[in-house]
């Protein structure tokens, strides 16, 4: 009776092994992967800056999964909604794209993030993923120092607009505007301080400032000035880097009020 019972186990174990190879090898030379991200502010100004903006969790990225060793192409609402699937991939090279919000709506506040990783995936194993998502944008503030405000008592107004067709007032802006990355300009009007006989300031067309092909994930400020060396001159820096210097009495348009 023992010997049977004996027999009768080791069959039950066969037939256990034999299911459970069987269930495995429905999976065989697939392996699952989950995928995490983080937004990242940082951006570049030449120093390296963090900027204050509204991140996005991790269910506000959409996610692309690319084949690197093989052809393969799927898309994702959300990495919440892959991480929680039931989606086995085959064993091979890989490259997971996450993106949150559009780099085309531009504004303040309005940071789209980009993050790219390419990743392993072995047969019946877990691979875990982080990839780090970087703002896609260009980010641009216009600023005039206390010395230009001197000089044009009578106020000023700046514009800036970018390739999409948007345009932004400037004239005080104390946010970073994020804007896709490619051509914009900047353009305005000053008011000049009266002269001696009392007659008012007139109003000057202030040089255009244009800048092509600015990169995503930077940081440009832009700075008008006015200076005296020997003559009153209009500045204008890009990251305190000079790029134009006009002398105002001699170049600057008059526009008669």
């Amino acid at each position: 009776m023992r010997k049977f019972l004996s027999v009768a186990s080791l069959f039950a174990l066969v037939l256990s092994a034999c299911s459970n190879e069987a269930s495995l090898g429905d999976e065989k030379g697939k392996g699952r992967v989950t995928i995490n991200c983080v937004a990242e502010t940082t951006v570049d100004d030449f120093t390296r800056a963090n900027v204050s903006c509204t991140t996005p969790a991790t269910e506000d990225f959409a996610l692309t999964i690319d084949g690197v060793s093989h052809t393969y192409t799927s898309s994702y609402a959300s990495v919440t909604e892959f991480n929680e699937s039931d989606i086995h991939l085959h064993y091979g090279s890989y490259k997971a794209t996450v993106v949150a919000g559009n780099v085309t709506e531009e504004g303040y506040d309005k940071a789209a993030f980009v993050g790219v990783a390419n990743f392993d995936i072995a047969a019946r194993e877990n691979t875990e993923v982080m990839i780090s998502a970087k703002i896609a944008n260009t980010l641009v503030k216009v600023e005039v120092t206390d010395a230009f405000k001197a000089y044009f008592v009578g106020g000023h107004t700046l514009t800036l607009a970018t390739a999409a067709g948007n345009e932004f007032d400037v004239t005080a802006q104390s946010q970073p505007l994020f804007i896709a990355p490619a051509t914009f300009t900047i353009n305005g009007t000053a008011t000049k301080q009266p002269n001696q006989s009392g007659a008012e300031g007139t109003v000057v067309t202030l040089p255009e400032y244009k800048l092509e092909k600015p990169a995503a994930q930077t940081f440009y400020t832009v700075k008008f000035d006015v200076e005296s060396a020997g003559s009153t001159n209009l500045t204008i820096t890009l990251n305190d880097i000079l790029i134009e210097s006009i002398e105002i009495e001699q170049e600057l348009n008059d526009n008669a009020q």
